[in-house]
């Protein structure tokens, strides 16, 4: 594919280069138009086929593609607003909070759902379920558990099998994480005893799904809880040993956002971007990205979703962050 030129032929340049990102591309550098700086949680291999479809579309943008981490994407935006012009997470409590907080462009009349925007501030534009990913071997001629007091269950029978091979965030780092932990903390009290259970089994923290997985093909781990569901399915495509489960006592989906920087340079540029965003849907042509998009007619009292709503905002208050960090370790650093 066109990004994968594109990323040799960058890749030099940017040795030594100050900011230290996970990924960093650039697509239509030619492009005589305006140039998106656009920061993101999303690995490039999700949204690269992505942005090939929309420089196709729109030839005179060029984008810089910046990949982070889901916390460090707040306090990058928090810290120079000037430096990005369209801001995508994950973490959909800390982007509402930027938004909240003024760092967002309102934008007038974009095609998504009342309950799918902020403000006309902060839009969604995928679905994604957090996921129980196992490796098949390590529960060979038993039950896979389908529910999380199914994982108890089975980590309780057979507790030394699983010493040290069970990962999920370190919610003190990841955002995404945190956001996850919260939000299955308020639907049951499941998640607390999973918690303690782990920690027990001296559990693997990662800052992020993609290592994880990793660690799931190669037998570092057998579990990995919370597993973001669009790499789960990508990642693990192809690879028998490995088997996606979505929780049937209940789901946490999350709905990644985009939003435009308040004081971005290339306001036009960065709304068709925005625009072309929200537009795609299940229907989107095979080419573009895997990301499971937004569905306009789903059923949001049928699917646990997490909503764009004030709530968000209540585990990123600092007293209430740090009670529930402090009973996170009390359960998980054991």
């Amino acid at each position: 594919m066109r990004y994968l030129i594109a990323l040799i032929l960058i890749l030099f340049p940017l040795v030594g280069a100050a900011d230290d990102w996970e990924d960093r591309l650039i697509f239509n550098e030619g492009a005589e138009g305006a140039h998106l700086r656009v920061i993101s949680s999303t690995d490039t291999v999700l949204f690269a086929p992505l942005i090939e479809s929309f420089v196709a579309q729109y030839p005179s943008i060029g984008i810089e593609y910046l990949v982070s981490g889901t916390a460090d994407i707040n306090r990058r935006v928090r810290a120079t607003p000037k430096a990005f012009d369209v801001v995508i997470s994950s973490a959909m409590d800390l982007q509402l909070k930027l938004a909240n907080d003024g760092f967002a462009l309102p934008v007038e009349d974009v095609q998504v759902p009342s309950w799918a925007q902020w403000h006309h501030s902060l839009f969604a534009f995928t679905f994604e379920p957090a996921t129980i990913v196992i490796n098949r071997a390590a529960f060979e001629g038993q039950p896979i558990p389908q529910t999380r007091q199914g994982l108890i269950e089975a980590l309780r029978k057979r507790p030394e099998e699983f010493r040290g091979k069970i990962g999920t965030y370190d919610v003190r780092q990841s955002g995404l994480g945190y956001l996850f932990a919260t939000q299955d903390a308020r639907a049951s009290e499941t998640y607390w005893r999973l918690m303690e259970v782990i920690g027990g089994l001296d559990v693997r923290l990662y800052c992020c799904s993609g290592e994880m997985i990793n660690d799931l093909a190669d037998g570092t781990i057998y579990v990995a809880y919370n597993v973001l569901g669009s790499y789960a399915e990508v990642r693990t495509e192809g690879k028998d040993a490995l088997e996606v489960i979505f929780p049937s006592d209940f789901q946490t989906i999350m709905m990644r956002t985009a939003m435009i920087s308040k004081v971005t340079q290339a306001p036009e540029a960065a709304e068709q971007f925005i625009r072309f965003l929200v537009s795609q849907n299940p229907a989107t042509p095979e080419g573009h990205s895997p990301l499971p998009f937004l569905r306009s007619d789903t059923d949001m009292t049928e699917r646990e979703t997490i909503g764009l709503n004030p709530a968000l905002l209540t585990f990123l208050d600092g007293l209430k962050r740090q009670k529930f960090l402090s009973a996170w370790e009390n359960a998980v650093i054991q």
